[in-house]
């Protein structure tokens, strides 16, 4: 009999601590939040066009989201990246800078748990500056998955990948053509890491 008491007292304790721990815990992300965060990345393209180009960046970008509801952010993003062109593997090298503007929306799956998977369609503005003086300005599409994990209430490790993206580019110099690629990203090059907090 004491036995099954004390299971039973047992029991009733798990519950009540269980339930309170659910009562106060709040979900991880919400309608209303709001998200500061950014995020790192290596990037690799190859194209060709009169001659084999490689071109290598290091590049970081910023965000401010808002949860339109529990499952939906849409914010605003910009960027900038550092890189080289390479011609011809290494026989001529370009240093270049881009920055980056643009709007986002994404989609997480299961907002209220500690880690979850999301959807993220992102549009952008940017404008590549060349040794020469001359630029590049372009504008482009992307579609990227990834995972969110808070490390605690406020902080949030993310990662994404660039799965699907399109481009459209032209340089202002006289004579310049237009360019448009479509790309569906297979490999690490396309990776991105970041740090994020909720308000």
């Amino acid at each position: 009999m004491k036995k099954l008491l004390l299971s039973a007292l047992a029991v009733c304790a798990f519950t009540f601590a269980n339930a309170q721990e659910e009562k106060t815990e709040a979900p991880y992300l919400s309608k209303g939040d709001i998200m500061i965060s950014g995020s790192f990345g290596l990037g690799s393209d190859k194209y060709s066009s009169k001659g084999n180009f490689q071109e290598n960046d290091f590049n970081f970008n910023p965000r401010a989201s808002y949860f339109v509801s529990d499952n939906i952010a849409v914010g605003i993003t910009a960027g900038y990246a550092s890189g080289k062109i390479e011609v011809n593997e290494g026989d001529d090298t370009a240093d270049t800078n881009t920055v980056t503007v643009g709007a986002m929306g994404r989609y997480l799956f299961t907002p209220t748990s500690k880690f979850s998977l999301f959807a993220e369609l992102g549009a952008e503005y940017a404008t590549k500056s060349m040794p020469s003086d001359d630029k590049v300005n372009g504008f482009g599409l992307g579609l990227s998955p990834g995972i969110c994990y808070f490390i605690s209430n406020n902080f949030a490790i993310e990662a994404s990948w660039g799965l699907l993206g399109y481009g459209s580019a032209k340089g202002d110099w006289d004579g310049a053509e237009a360019s448009t690629s479509v790309d569906f990203g297979l490999d690490t090059n396309d990776l991105s890491l970041g740090l994020a907090y909720k308000f």
